[in-house]
């Protein structure tokens, strides 16, 4: 494969590149995850896609990369397993995405969080975890038997796709974020079985999630786009909902009424034990579980019947 003339396409700048079609990005992708691309010409086309942006084309391809080079778990039968990617982690915030996780699982349906941590700047969410007694499964085995047993489990992404794992680990050495970071956020180890939580921050990514994702979903898959919060996938306490769930290849509007911001209180307990001790709070009853998370599990509830 010759990457300069497809560099030339795509290193444009935002209104001079070019996309590539589906075909191309599977393959460029592939050979990525696969360590193929030599450095130089690696870091070129990491940041020329960086500035323009990743197309629904181009995500529908690396996704279908990423997939072919993905370990698949077994999940229990019925209701669909719930797949939760963290890649952020707390900054001002509580991280509530464990307390979404927690909810499902005691409502029945098996969750897995997967995810990679290598922000300095962030309390780790892996840490979090492991204060709520949550420890990472060593290997894909394990975390199908707690999914078995517990109906939640954890895998650090490398169990999952060493691949993505280290291109993703690139992002301290060039200092900002790559195409890995938006495809990770589609990873299925379950196809067929599972519900993809899509969480993007920004609302261009927003469109172009929502485009890949209705072929993603055909013909039998399920997926919730929303909003992040701080990068997680958890809803934001206080922006208003915005929860688009595929089934199948179908979108439906799962909380099409609400418009509005809402006023709630955010927590600054972002530290892990401090974070740990209100999530377990908030299962306890002795704090009100904020409407937002609500809303989201109820969604999830929802896509995954």
């Amino acid at each position: 494969m010759e990457y300069a003339p497809l560099i030339k396409e795509i290193g444009r700048g935002t209104r001079g590149a070019r996309d590539l079609d589906a075909e191309q990005a599977e393959v460029l992708f592939g050979r990525i995850l696969d360590g193929r691309v030599p450095e130089l010409e690696l870091g070129a086309i990491l940041m020329s896609l960086r500035i323009k942006g990743e197309s629904a084309d181009e995500l529908r391809g690396f996704e279908r990369a990423m997939q072919a080079r993905t370990a698949h778990l077994e999940v229990p039968a019925s209701p669909r397993c719930v797949v939760l990617p963290t890649f952020n982690g707390a900054r001002k915030q509580a991280n509530l995405f464990p307390l979404v996780a927690l909810l499902l699982a005691r409502a029945g349906v098996p969750v897995l969080i997967h995810g990679r941590h290598d922000f300095d700047s962030r309390e780790s969410p892996f840490e979090l975890l492991a204060a709520l007694g949550l420890t990472l499964a060593r290997d894909v085995r394990e975390a199908s038997a707690q999914l078995r047993e517990r109906r939640i489990a954890c895998l650090p992404l490398q169990a999952l796709n060493p691949g993505l794992d280290a291109l993703m680990a690139l992002r301290p050495r060039l200092g900002v974020r790559n195409s890995g970071h938006s495809v990770a956020k589609l990873l299925d180890p379950a196809p067929g079985r599972s519900v993809r939580v899509v969480a993007v921050t920004h609302p261009e990514v927003l469109d172009a999630m929502g485009q890949a994702l209705g072929p993603l979903t055909e013909p039998a898959g399920r997926a919730l786009l929303m909003r992040a919060s701080e990068g997680e996938p958890y809803a934001h306490l206080r922006r208003r909902a915005q929860l688009y769930g595929y089934f199948e290849g179908e979108r439906r509007d799962l909380h099409p009424a609400d418009s509005t911001d809402i006023d709630w209180p955010l927590s600054e307990a972002c530290s892990a034990a401090a974070n740990a001790q209100l999530i377990r709070a908030m299962l306890a009853g002795e704090q009100p579980v904020p409407p937002r998370i609500s809303e989201q599990v109820q969604a999830l509830l929802r896509l995954s019947q």
